[in-house]
């Protein structure tokens, strides 16, 4: 049987509410400011809506969105963030997992537990992480590296509590015969991301998937496809980052796009094929950019 599951990341949503001067008060100003100068200019609504409606005309089984639906936190932007992902999916439909952006700041992370409950623990309790989606024969694991930062630092954390719960949760999925998806935002791998944009303990997180294994993780973060590989128990694990959901202009592995995975298990061992669809060069069309080698 095969499971076609649709991975989009880091959309941005625009345009930012207006802020109060409250609002603006440490790290919020200077993510403000990015967002005037840059980020305004580079990731385009109307490029995710269309993105967004030939990602559905896939029939996808599922969808997982990797984190950085806002930009500053602010509670104006949760509310538009909800409104966007309801108009994805609803909470059996989609999987979310937050990004940096989405923990700005440590007074949004109880708006962002709540808001995006449906989506995670699929009720209407704060999320907690991890959590196991069962999907068929696929087993969705949500992390959050999601932890407010200093101005200028978008690193992320899975934290010891969270990976001494990660790792019970492979070992029982793998043992049952479910295909192990691990979706987070940041990528978990060792230069995955430049210092002041990595994991923190992306050497721990790997020393999980050696001891117990994973079919595939996927993560956002970098705005651009990738692929990686991490050791498991028995062969690399692939590690596949993702585009920008919204992003224009850049190089075209940075331009805004979405990944497929074709899950398969009628050959009675897992197999994954994957490929890319996004912006097509020098144009403003979704198409196919081609399959994902790994």
């Amino acid at each position: 049987m095969s499971f076609l599951l649709a991975h989009l990341s880091d959309v941005h949503l625009g345009p930012l509410p207006q802020p109060r001067p409250l609002d603006l008060i440490g790290k919020r100003l200077t993510g403000y400011m990015n967002w005037v100068r840059a980020r305004a200019h580079v990731h385009d609504m109307g490029v995710l809506f269309d993105l967004v409606a030939d990602l559905k005309a896939q029939a996808p089984n599922h969808i997982a969105m990797t984190g950085d639906i806002v930009n500053i936190a602010l509670p104006e932007e949760f509310l538009t963030g909800k409104a966007w992902l309801e108009s994805v999916g609803p909470g059996d439909m989609v999987s979310f997992v937050p990004g940096n952006h989405d923990a700005y700041v440590q007074s949004a992370m109880q708006n962002l537990a709540e808001t995006f409950a449906p989506w995670t623990i699929g009720g209407k309790e704060a999320a907690a992480f991890p959590y196991l989606r069962i999907k068929d024969d696929i087993a969705l694991i949500g992390l959050s590296s999601a932890t407010p930062t200093p101005p200028f630092i978008a690193s992320g954390t899975l934290g010891l509590k969270q990976r001494q719960a990660f790792e019970p949760m492979l070992t029982e999925t793998g043992q049952r015969g479910l295909a192990r998806v691990v979706m987070l935002h940041h990528p978990p791998h060792l230069k995955g991301a430049p210092i002041g944009r990595a994991l923190t303990d992306a050497g721990a997180f790997e020393a999980i998937i050696k001891r117990a294994g994973a079919e595939l993780v996927i993560h956002g973060h970098n705005h651009k496809l990738s692929v990686a590989h991490i050791e498991g128990p028995k062969g690399l694990v692939p590690v596949i980052g993702v585009a920008s959901g919204s992003a224009v202009g850049g190089t075209p592995n940075h331009r805004a796009g979405y990944n497929l995975f074709e899950i398969d298990a009628s050959a009675g061992a897992f197999q994954i094929k994957a490929r890319s669809r996004g912006l097509l060069p020098d144009t403003r069309e979704i198409g196919d950019l081609g399959q994902i080698v790994f």
